[in-house]
């Protein structure tokens, strides 16, 4: 087959660590995978229609929110979801994913981000009680879970830079069904989530992608282009 098509959901920024580390992470997982890989960003105030979306093999949602276009990242988001594309979310596209099912699964009138709207009633990602600006720390990962499998481990140690995750008081309502909390921080917060009913569809607080700035591949990258292999 030809090249792996990713389409990348969000707006570069050369300023972000992320975004920089990216690139590396999908050629590095495509190399271990002996395959090759192709990436456009997709900038979310210009995100392409349905039909476009189709062309890709996989879809990422990058950190560095808030997007210039929440409904943008939102569209391409539930996309990904409903036609059963390879989806992977880190940092920001976490946080989306959980407003995207908040809303378009559990019917969550509102859904909303305490970042671009801090006076919503339904704000389903908060401010988190501690910043994890540019702090690491160690999650662990639900046993059998596709993120767990990833990293064939039981806990994973992974860099953050966010201050904003899921408001506990939803925890309860975006994580009954199909949506599943796969990894938790110490204090039990969720900071991975995935979807059952999906072929891949997996989102993380923290962002992986940082670990290809050392050479390493990072698990979840490398499962989100094998899942697109698989389809």
């Amino acid at each position: 087959m030809g090249a792996l098509q990713v389409g990348l959901i969000g707006d570069f920024d050369s300023h972000v660590t992320a975004h920089r580390a990216i690139p590396a992470a999908l050629r590095l997982a495509g190399e271990a995978l002996q395959c090759t890989v192709e990436f456009d960003w997709l900038a979310t105030d210009a995100m392409p229609d349905d039909n476009a979306l189709q062309h890709f093999d996989a879809l990422w949602s990058v950190p560095a929110s808030p997007y210039r276009s929440m409904c943008g990242a939102l569209s391409a988001i539930r996309f990904a979801r409903e036609q059963r594309m390879p989806f992977l979310g880190t940092c920001g596209g976490f946080q989306h994913a959980l407003i995207e099912v908040a809303r378009n699964v559990h019917g969550v009138s509102g859904a909303e981000h305490a970042e671009t709207a801090p006076g919503a009633a339904n704000r389903v990602v908060s401010e988190l009680a501690c910043s994890l600006v540019e702090g690491s720390d160690v999650v662990s990962l639900r046993p059998g879970s596709r993120i767990a499998l990833a990293y064939a481990s039981p806990t994973a140690n992974e860099r953050y830079h966010c201050r904003y995750g899921l408001n506990p008081a939803f925890a309860g309502t975006v994580l009954n069904g199909p949506m599943r909390a796969s990894a938790h921080d110490a204090r039990g917060d969720a900071r991975g989530i995935e979807l059952d009913d999906h072929p891949f569809f997996a989102s993380t607080l923290f962002q992986p992608e940082r670990t290809a700035v050392t050479g390493a591949v990072p698990p979840l990258v490398r499962s989100l282009l094998a899942a697109a292999l698989a389809c």
